[in-house]
């Protein structure tokens, strides 16, 4: 059974670490394997805890609130990639690829292990629905000025990533009511990969 890659979208706040984890549950129980779960965010703070050169620059962009360089979020994926996949698993990437200059970084990666007609699963939710659920969530950093700061680059930038996606054949599209109870949201995703 081929490797198959799962690649969530959705803004900060649309439930895409609730939905991968819930795919990875249903992947490993319908297709019997293992199943490799990537989430950038962890890895980046697995690397400020580090204490390394490059983590006290991470910290000091973070801290003036800067775009960090391309080439860490891809080194945090293809160094996960390098070190953890062998060809068998599935994989499920959550908060990857969020740049347009990114996407035939990813694109290449897939085509280098042989994956077939990747999933791109773009969770659709309304900026209103996002202000709402991440003000309810009640941390310190979701101010209003820093929640209209995310979705304004989610527009600006993961948007047109996206798009790089949808104008080639090689992926699967699929565009999911994220506005829906968790467990619609994940049926519906279920429904629509159709394995």
């Amino acid at each position: 059974m081929d490797s198959k890659a799962y690649i969530f979208y959705g803004p900060s706040g649309s439930g895409k670490g609730t939905q991968a984890k819930l795919l990875i549950k249903y992947l490993e129980e319908k297709r019997k394997k293992a199943v490799l779960y990537v989430e950038t965010g962890q890895r980046f703070r697995d690397l400020l805890d580090s204490g390394t050169y490059t983590a006290k620059m991470v910290r000091e962009v973070i801290d003036k609130g800067g775009l960090l360089p391309a080439f860490l979020p891809i080194w945090t994926w293809t160094d996960f990639f390098n070190e953890k996949f062998n060809g068998t698993e599935d994989l499920v990437l959550d908060g990857l690829c969020r740049r347009p200059i990114e996407a035939p970084v990813l694109d290449s990666a897939l085509k280098f292990y042989k994956i077939e007609k990747p999933t791109v699963i773009i969770l659709d939710v309304s900026s209103d629905s996002i202000i709402s659920r991440l003000q309810e969530r009640g941390r310190t950093d979701d101010t209003a000025d820093y929640i209209k700061r995310r979705l304004d680059w989610y527009e600006q930038e993961v948007i047109p990533t996206i798009e790089f996606f949808r104008n080639s054949t090689d992926y699967t599209i699929l565009d999911i009511n994220g506005e829906q109870p968790i467990e619609k949201v994940h049926q519906e995703i279920v429904n629509k990969i159709n394995l």
